[in-house]
C-alpha cells in the first residue's frame, strides 16, 4: 500500500486544526494570540516553520553520512512548511494589523511560492530514491538510444525510448533556468519571513512579559 504523499498528510492535518479551532472559536471564542492558545500555535507553527527552513537544507548537503532519502526528506520539508505556516496564520486570529498582520501575509505569500516551487521540482528527473538526473546522464542514454534508433533494425520501443529521453533532458534544462528563477525569488521571501518572525517574537516576550 502507498503511503500518502507529505502534501496529502499536511493537508489533512491543516484540516484537523482548523476544524479543532473552529469547534473551539464556536463554542468558547476566538482565541487570541497573546492567550495560552494563541501562544500555543504560534510557538508550534514557527518551530515546524524553522524545520522546514533548516532540515531539508542539511539534508541535501549531508553527502557523506546520508540520512533518509531525499524523497522523504522532501514530504517532511512540505508538511513542516505547510502545517507551520497554518499554524502561524490561526495564531494571528484572522488580524492583519501591524508587525503581525505583515508577518501573516508573508508567510502566506511564501507558502504559496513554495507552491510553486514543488510544482516546478515534480518537473525535473529523478531516481527512484529522488535524486535529480543529471544532464550529462541524460545525454549519454539519449547517444545511446539515438544509436540504437538509427540502425536498421530499430524497434518501436526504442523509438520510444528515444523521444522519452528527450523530454526528460527538455524538461531537465527547463527546471533548471526555472528553479533558479525561483531560488532568487523564494530565498529573499524566506529571509524576510524570519527577519519578521524573529523581530515579532522579541516585541512579544518585550511587552507581554518585560514590561508587566
Amino acid at each position: 500500500m502507498r503511503r500518502p504523499s507529505g502534501l496529502a498528510l499536511a493537508l489533512l492535518t491543516v484540516a484537523a486544526a482548523v476544524g479543532l479551532y473552529a469547534g473551539y472559536a464556536q463554542t468558547v471564542g476566538v482565541p487570541a494570540a497573546s492567550g495560552l492558545i494563541g501562544h500555543s500555535l504560534g510557538i508550534i507553527g514557527f518551530v515546524m516553520m524553522l524545520m522546514t527552513e533548516t532540515l531539508y537544507s542539511l539534508r541535501k548537503r549531508a553527502m557523506h553520512h546520508p540520512r533518509g532519502s531525499m524523497r522523504a526528506w522532501l514530504g517532511f520539508h512540505i508538511f513542516t512548511g505547510i502545517v507551520g505556516s497554518s499554524l502561524v496564520v490561526l495564531h494571528a486570529a484572522g488580524s492583519f494589523r501591524g508587525l503581525a498582520g505583515a508577518l501573516t501575509v508573508v508567510t502566506l505569500i511564501v507558502v504559496a511560492s513554495g507552491f510553486v516551487g514543488r510544482y516546478i521540482y515534480t518537473a525535473v528527473p529523478r531516481t527512484a530514491d529522488g535524486a535529480v538526473v543529471e544532464a550529462q546522464e541524460i545525454q549519454r542514454q539519449l547517444d545511446a538510444a539515438r544509436e540504437s534508433a538509427a540502425g536498421a533494425a530499430a524497434t518501436r520501443q526504442a523509438t520510444a525510448r528515444l523521444r522519452n529521453l528527450e523530454r526528460q533532458l527538455a524538461a531537465l534544462r527547463w527546471a533548471r533556468r526555472a528553479l533558479a528563477t525561483w531560488h532568487a525569488v523564494h530565498v529573499p521571501l524566506g529571509m524576510a519571513l524570519f527577519v519578521l518572525a524573529f523581530t515579532h517574537i522579541g516585541a512579544a516576550v518585550y511587552y507581554a512579559t518585560l514590561l508587566r
